[in-house]
């Protein structure tokens, strides 16, 4: 088999089995699935680290989903076993990234680079993009998914006012600390693979390790954003009779428009924040 091909082919069986698993699991319902399966082939068949990210991503995210659903299910009105996704969540998680991984592989094809933007400004910009998006979207999650765990008081992010747990809107330390650490984790994964996979000089390789304290302030960042989404745009009312928390848009109309409001600004703003940051470390 030639050897342009055998990325391409890793890249479909291990995609194959992670969504048949997911499936499986519950984690992905038979849409999210196929889409997913889409994603995963074509992260890893340009690049093993674009991969990596996304399968940190997909794994802790669906790890910490599943984690305390007994908890959860006791707050949460609309809670869904295993956390199942469909393909309008997996394209909200993903889509931006895939394009921009799609514009590196025009540009570069499969060839790893360091984040160097003396040796290519726009493929700097191109990874920093990726790697933002997946660090808000990790942040996002295990924010929510383990801050609704936490023993604390959960107050409205934007008057600091008592909520109950479950709230939209509602943040806690353990929330936003697990956003922070949600972020790390996916620049952690993107540095040390590139450890061996690609050939940096030695300061340009020092100054990758900026990335991992960058990546935290853009999963915190992804997790805030989403709060004051919440908070503004969707109502959570405390329904006395289930003991439980129940989410509303006033229709469909508006719940469409809070997903792509939430979707467009969270990505945005963590993604202006993570390039002018990373554009400033690089230059150091």
């Amino acid at each position: 088999m030639e050897a342009n091909l055998v990325q391409p082919v890793v890249a479909a069986l291990i995609s194959a089995i992670i969504a048949a698993r997911a499936y499986k699991k519950k984690s992905l319902n038979l849409s999210g699935a196929i889409l997913g399966f889409t994603v995963m082939t074509i992260h890893i068949a340009v690049n093993y680290r674009f991969g990596a990210v996304l399968l940190v991503f997909f794994f802790t995210s669906s790890k910490f989903t599943k984690f305390g659903e007994d908890k959860k299910r006791k707050v949460d009105a609309d809670f869904k076993e295993g956390g199942q996704r469909n393909w309008i969540q997996v394209l909200f998680n993903s889509g931006i990234a895939t394009i921009l991984v799609l514009i590196a592989w025009k540009l570069a094809g499969s060839q790893d680079n360091c984040l160097n933007s003396k040796e290519s400004r726009l493929m700097t910009a191109l990874m920093g993009g990726i790697i933002g998006h997946y660090c808000c979207c990790n942040g996002d999650t295990w924010s929510s998914e383990l801050g609704i765990l936490s023993d604390d008081q959960p107050r409205l992010i934007t008057t600091f006012k008592p909520v109950q747990r479950g709230t939209n809107g509602g943040v806690t330390k353990a929330g936003l600390l697990a956003a922070a650490a949600g972020g790390s984790v996916i620049g952690l994964a993107f540095v040390i693979l590139g450890f061996f996979t690609t050939k940096c000089p030695f300061d340009v390789a020092l100054k990758q390790l900026l990335l991992i304290p960058l990546s935290a302030v853009a999963g915190l960042c992804g997790s805030v954003i989403d709060s004051l989404l919440g908070a503004t745009l969707q109502f959570s009312g405390f329904c006395s009779v289930r003991k439980k928390v129940r989410f509303l848009c006033f229709n469909s109309w508006m719940d469409s428009l809070y997903l792509n409001m939430d979707f467009l600004c969270k990505y945005h703003s963590c993604l202006l924040n993570f390039q002018l940051n990373l554009n400033w470390i690089i230059k150091l």
